[in-house]
């Protein structure tokens, strides 16, 4: 079953639209199940346990690691994140592609050990809009949005590495892109 699903793992500068564009394909391509990251950050106001992330203490985050149950982590701003082997499996048991929603670091990653995954880099229109997206989200401190937009240059030099890159700027647009891309790697598959 493993060796006929695919591996999205899309990537993007933190504001970018990536989780906004996932989730959305989501609901619109069949057979396609996101990966829901575990993370020791609290969540936001409209954020669900188990449909955004799995929220877990540092506590949990740590075992998880020591158990070698993560097939990525990273830290990010001070916070855990990461990708369950089980959320992995369970996806592709049920014979379902899988999409990620990943940084760049988790994104090699994954790469490595799933060399035959497609990976996909979501830009934003200009680093001026990036910056405009970040304030108006509302949910972090200047000193946080000033680190994401510095993070943000050195995310935007290295997506090169992907081998699809889409322009996020009409939001539409950009998901009936990341939908032909899905269509089209399926077909290769085939």
């Amino acid at each position: 079953m493993e060796e006929s699903t695919l591996l999205f793992i899309v990537s993007a500068p933190s504001g970018a639209g990536k989780t906004s564009l996932c989730k959305k394909v989501v609901k619109l391509v069949p057979n396609l199940c996101f990966s829901i990251s575990s993370t020791t950050r609290p969540p936001r106001k409209h954020e669900k346990n188990g449909i955004d992330y799995y929220f877990v203490s540092p506590d949990e985050f740590t075992k998880m690691v020591n158990e070698n149950q993560l097939v990525e982590w990273t830290n990010i701003y001070s916070n855990y994140y990461g990708t369950a082997k089980a959320t992995v499996e369970e996806c592709r048991n049920q014979n379902k592609d899988v999409i990620f929603d990943i940084d760049h670091v988790g994104a090699q990653r994954l790469k490595k050990i799933y060399d035959d995954s497609i990976t996909i880099f979501i830009l934003p229109p200009s680093y001026e809009e990036l910056a405009e997206r970040l304030i108006q989200r509302g949910t972090d401190s200047e000193d946080v949005i000033k680190m994401r937009l510095n993070k943000a240059k050195n995310e935007m030099e290295q997506s090169d590495w992907y081998q699809y890159r889409i322009v996020n700027d009409n939001f539409d647009e950009a998901v009936k892109h990341l939908q032909e891309i899905i269509t089209a790697e399926r077909s290769k598959k085939k």
